[in-house]
């Protein structure tokens, strides 16, 4: 039978529809299957990081005009609770505009989605694939959609779905770190960084407020608490072992914030209101093999899946996106698929891969507790990176643009 499709992406996540798109025009024959319906925008209401690296790659997709809600991050405060180590980043000293941004995922999704469907690529929405195996040139693909069974083959079947498909036939390593997030929007009594501002922020209204452009990183023994600038306020990410976070839920919205207080301290004044809070278990969840079989490559969080510290997840898998995409424009038609290929874009996205999640997971296991020894060589070491200007250069530019930056 004839090979239907040269590229085949199951999901239309933010990766997925980046890789669709960095593909478009390209002439070759691409589809993208999507579980939700056709134009069901995204339902998740949460923020979403992104590093500036990920704004030069979105903006190479025509994406980054089309967004809005956008809060920058010129300038990233990481300290040690109970201690006096503290390291400061900032754009200005970096040569950049921003280090990085916050906005809506449903405003990232949408874009996405809409640029998808004003292209060559076919988008096929309420398939929910069933089955992928691998025959002969290429993989099979089994899908459902209203309630019909269908099929279709291709050159290529890259796998965006989060790691749900492939779960059981190919287990993934999980790390347990004994954590959940809480994730919340908060607002604070003087939530502006010195700096202040909007300036050039695409999607923004162009208002003269000002708001905060300063994010914050502050470790725990319980775990990292994150502050991101967003909109009025902060979004709020913060760490705890999973009972604790449990508790933290059924707290009223007066004992909330006088806790957050009490953890985080007054360097934003005030914690003034909270909004609707969510909960989730933190684990290191990666595929074994990025290729687990034949005409068949892991994207995004179906190939890793990181603890939120530092921001690197979704940043890491647009790269992925990206990199996939170089590989397979460079790539001769009847060599998409093969294990030449893949073994190529494997070897490309390693060290990337790598040192990302073991940067992440080295955070989560050495700020994660309160022993005095270490506690007190922690903070040495991050007045050692404040004090540090190519160190700091280093690590800020790791933060951006990943380790093949």
């Amino acid at each position: 039978m004839s090979i239907q499709y040269d590229i085949a992406i199951i999901g239309g996540g933010p990766v997925g529809a980046a890789l669709a798109l960095a593909l478009r025009d390209s002439g070759l024959k691409v589809c993208v299957l999507e579980a939700r319906s056709a134009n069901s925008g995204s339902k998740d209401a949460r923020a979403l990081a992104l590093s500036y690296g990920s704004r030069l790659l979105l903006d190479r997709l025509g994406i980054w005009d089309a967004l809005h809600d956008v809060s920058p991050i010129r300038t990233i405060h990481i300290s040690q609770r109970l201690s006096f180590g503290r390291a400061v980043l900032r754009a200005a000293e970096l040569g950049v505009p921003e280090l990085g941004y916050v906005l809506p995922y449903p405003a990232l999704q949408d874009a996405l989605t809409d640029a998808l469907q004003h292209s060559d690529v076919a988008p096929i929405y309420g398939a929910s694939v069933t089955e992928l195996h691998d025959e002969a040139d290429h993989a099979v693909i089994s899908y459902q959609q209203n309630k019909v069974e269908h099929t279709l083959r291709a050159r290529l079947a890259v796998v965006a779905d989060g790691g749900k498909l492939l779960a059981q036939q190919f287990p993934p390593r999980v790390r347990d770190y004994g954590q959940s997030a809480l994730i919340t929007h908060i607002t604070c009594s003087a939530p502006q960084s010195p700096q202040g501002g909007r300036r050039g922020v695409p999607g923004t209204s162009g208002s003269t407020l000002t708001q905060a452009t300063t994010a914050f990183e502050r470790f725990t023994p319980q775990g990292p608490l994150a502050l991101l600038p967003f909109q009025n306020g902060f979004e709020l990410v913060w760490t705890a072992p999973h009972q604790v976070a449990q508790d933290m839920l059924a707290w009223d919205d007066e004992k909330f914030l006088r806790e957050l207080q009490l953890h985080f301290g007054d360097r934003v004044g005030e914690f003034l209101t909270v909004g609707k809070r969510t909960c989730f278990p933190l684990g290191l969840r990666r595929a074994p093999h990025l290729t687990p079989m034949p005409h068949t490559v892991l994207l995004g969080n179906a190939a890793q899946t990181m603890h939120p510290v530092a921001g690197q997840g979704f940043n890491m898998g647009l790269r992925d996106a990206w990199e996939l995409a170089q590989e397979i424009l460079d790539a001769s038609p009847e060599t998409l698929g093969t294990e030449a290929m893949l073994s190529a874009y494997c070897s490309h996205r390693r060290t990337d891969r790598e040192t990302g999640i073991k940067f992440t997971d080295g955070l989560v296991r050495l700020f994660s507790n309160d022993l005095p020894l270490v506690s007190a060589a922690r903070a040495a070491a991050l007045s050692a990176l404040d004090c540090l200007p190519f160190v700091k250069k280093f690590v800020a530019k790791r933060m951006m643009f990943g380790a093949n930056g």
